[in-house]
């Protein structure tokens, strides 16, 4: 992770401004005990109900098929201009907002950043109950992508909620109070969770995240219960003769070199559906560990299951069928991205499809029976491949892009960022359309020359310090101009585009289709809107004072509709993206949850001022040498937190900025010695002595006079 603080109440004491810290909303009241008796208790015969019904929200993506439609029209494109604030309230956390919420019985339950969880009456928006996990700050430093979490499961009158250090617990979803809590992962190494549990047939399922870091990825299941485990299915191989399932062998021999003393990767951070009818679970596996396939498969290889869907038994966890969409991986291109399943028409004969817009920019359709690749295209541009091949939907690469094997640099897009990441999609079943919120970001592949694993940070193969944006305006306009997002709807039948909605920047919020044609998704830039599902047309929208990235949910209470967002600007893009960051426009973490209904009058009070320290460094004496191995480590360690070319996004505090630069004493004791290990910022002496540390402080006060004579663009 980066090398200074990852907390709102950090950013308040070096950057001057205020702490958003723990603050109420007076709308919530006090903490109650109970939510009240126990109504709906959730199991398969009510998923399925409420899939039809739409009442609740009672699994991560409303229903097993991950759709993320509602047959919901009370709000539709006739009155939706009507809709207006219900009542809010104001998070405990100043991170990133990825949570879905779910909804039973007129009561939301949500999760936070730093893997809180909480309850609130959907109502009045009364707190009925909160539970904090106490993850401890230094677990920040695992964590790719922000603290961040996405959701919870639930089951019977049981809530599951995974946590940022590996544990998944189990909540009573009335009072909050833990029933059981299980370890999921070695904690001696770098895994997390920041993904959502789904629970079928009693069975709650956890995957985990860590594959930047160096871990080896799987996903397990647990009795809903007892929390004892049931089963475990690993997505990359053991060292050779430790590979008992057949699918371990198979994939074993797609390996060489010695894979798996640097983890191998695979990690299945985010997206999983299920087919009832067919009793199948399908799993997005992720990136590869390391990045440069050279240094973790010298050789090559497909390196199975990397950037694969995988469908497994729910019971047993017995491997089915996989069909992989990035072999060799090697550009971070993870399949972890949101999976749908739907029933089409597809050349007069009716297929079983899965759906499927992962980060190297193809749209794909797999039959989910046989895992089968029925069609592919690109659905944004891409530089990497010239296509796929029409029967087997492999990628036809083009040879430049393999920077592992020329050892060269290479642009490449989509990036590691992704053509789409974590944000849910949406399908609307009325048209057949899948709605994806999209990305047009390119990523610069630097491989390193004699790279090593280290403990902490990101280990990748690649030499990012040498790949930072430089201080130059010509180029920093260039890469802006060439950085979009796209809210875009997709036809899977031509494989075509219909229409979309361009946006200034990436990172634009998950998505919600209704029945009442209405398309919902927050933004970057601040907003929560609804577009017609026919056109893209614009018919309302809401400042919510903070980027929106969370999808929104709907619902109804006493028989009126009601849709909610968790709003908070965070995750990877305003961490690690530096003057990218900001294409969208300033932007800050105000952390919120939403809600709204016809005829809403709620108010949010009027939004903090951004302000931001000026540029004023202290001078710059240290010798260009000196600097440059800044930069190296810089890169290395602290650019995924603090921003390419140590430039802030609005969440983490910007280090240009920081009173810390003016004194080497204080730099040192919070990045060597971890006087702000609590809040999220390791200790760093265990792994950088203080001359690397007092290098990086010498570039960053580079960083700062460049851009502070550039006039701070």
């Amino acid at each position: 992770m980066g090398l200074l603080a990852k907390s709102g109440a950090l950013r308040a004491l070096w950057l001057g401004g205020a702490a958003i810290g723990m603050v109420t909303s007076g709308l919530i009241g006090s903490i109650a005990q109970g939510a009240g008796p126990q109504g709906l208790a959730v199991n398969a015969a009510s998923i399925a109900a409420a899939a039809q019904k739409g009442d609740n929200w009672l699994s991560h993506g409303r229903s097993y098929d991950e759709q993320r439609f509602s047959p919901l029209s009370q709000i539709n494109q006739s009155n939706v201009g009507q809709l207006g604030l219900a009542w809010y309230a104001d998070m405990d956390t100043a991170r990133g907002q990825e949570a879905t919420p779910l909804v039973i019985d007129g009561v939301i339950y949500t999760t936070t950043a730093w893997s809180k969880a909480k309850a609130y009456d959907a109502l009045s928006g009364k707190l009925l109950w909160q539970y904090d996990p106490k993850v401890p700050g230094e677990t920040a430093v695992k964590a790719c992508c922000d603290v961040v979490n996405r959701g919870m499961g639930a089951w019977g009158n049981k809530l599951f909620l995974g946590t940022l250090d590996g544990r998944l617990i189990a909540l009573d979803r009335e009072t909050g109070k833990v029933l059981w809590s299980k370890v999921t992962v070695d904690q001696s190494k770098p895994y997390t969770i920041t993904g959502a549990p789904r629970v079928i047939n009693g069975l709650v399922i956890i995957g985990n995240g860590g594959a930047e870091m160096g871990v080896r990825g799987f996903v397990a299941a647990y009795d809903a219960n007892t929390g004892k485990q049931v089963w475990k299915f690993y997505t990359v191989p053991d060292a050779p003769g430790k590979n008992a399932p057949e699918y371990l062998r198979r994939a074993e021999a797609t390996w060489k070199g010695e894979y798996w003393k640097l983890g191998g990767g695979g990690t299945v951070w985010d997206s999983m559906a299920y087919d009832e009818k067919l009793d199948l679970l399908y799993i997005g596996v992720g990136n590869g560990s390391p990045w440069n396939q050279a240094y973790r498969s010298p050789g090559g290889g497909d390196n199975l299951y990397l950037s694969s869907i995988v469908a497994v038994r729910p019971k047993t966890g017995e491997y089915v069928w996989h069909f992989q969409e990035t072999p060799g991986e090697t550009w971070d291109f993870t399949a972890t991205q949101h999976i749908v399943l739907a029933d089409l028409m597809i050349k007069g004969q009716k297929r079983k499809v899965l759906m499927h817009a992962p980060k190297n920019g193809f749209f794909y359709v797999v039959d989910r029976e046989t895992g089968q690749f029925i069609s592919g295209k690109n659905f944004v541009p891409v530089n990497w491949a010239s296509g796929l091949d029409p029967v087997s939907g492999r990628p036809i690469e083009i040879p430049e892009a393999r920077y592992d094997k020329t050892g060269k640099f290479a642009f490449v897009t989509p990036g590691a960022g992704g053509a789409h990441s974590w944000h849910p999609m949406a399908w609307d079943p009325k048209q057949n359309l899948m709605f994806i919120p999209a990305q047009i970001a390119g990523f610069p592949y630097m491989p390193e020359e004699g790279w090593k694993s280290a403990k902490y940070g990101f280990n990748n193969g690649l030499n990012q310090g040498a790949a930072a944006l430089p201080a130059d305006e010509a180029a920093r306009a260039a890469a802006k101009a060439a950085t979009k997002g796209a809210l875009i709807a997709w036809d899977p039948l031509t494989q075509s585009e219909r229409w979309r909605v361009d946006y200034p920047g990436p990172s634009n919020g998950g998505l919600l289709a209704t029945a009442g044609d209405l398309l919902f998704q927050g933004t970057a830039k601040g907003e929560f809107l609804a577009y017609s599902t026919k056109d893209g047309k614009k018919l309302w929208s809401f400042g919510a004072q903070t980027g929106v990235i969370a999808a929104p949910v709907t619902f109804t209470v006493k028989g009126q509709q009601y849709v909610a967002v968790m709003a908070g600007w965070g995750g990877i893009w305003p961490l690690a993206t530096g003057a990218l960051a900001w294409n969208s426009g300033p932007m800050q973490n105000t952390s919120r949850l939403l809600v709204f209904k016809l005829g809403g009058k709620g108010k949010l009070p009027a939004a903090p001022a951004m302000t931001l320290a000026p540029l004023d460094p202290p001078p710059a004496t240290a010798s260009a040498e000196v600097v440059a191995k800044g930069a190296y480590t810089f890169g290395r360690f602290c650019g995924t937190c603090h921003g390419d070319a140590a430039i802030g996004g609005g969440v983490l505090p910007d280090l240009r900025r920081s009173a810390a630069l003016h004194s080497a004493e204080t730099w040192s004791a919070i990045v060597h010695d971890g006087a702000l290990k609590d809040r999220g910022m390791i200790a760093w002496g265990t792994q950088l002595s203080r001359e690397e540390i007092e290098a990086v402080r010498a570039y960053v006060i580079k960083r700062a006079h460049e851009d502070k004579a550039l006039g701070n663009k």
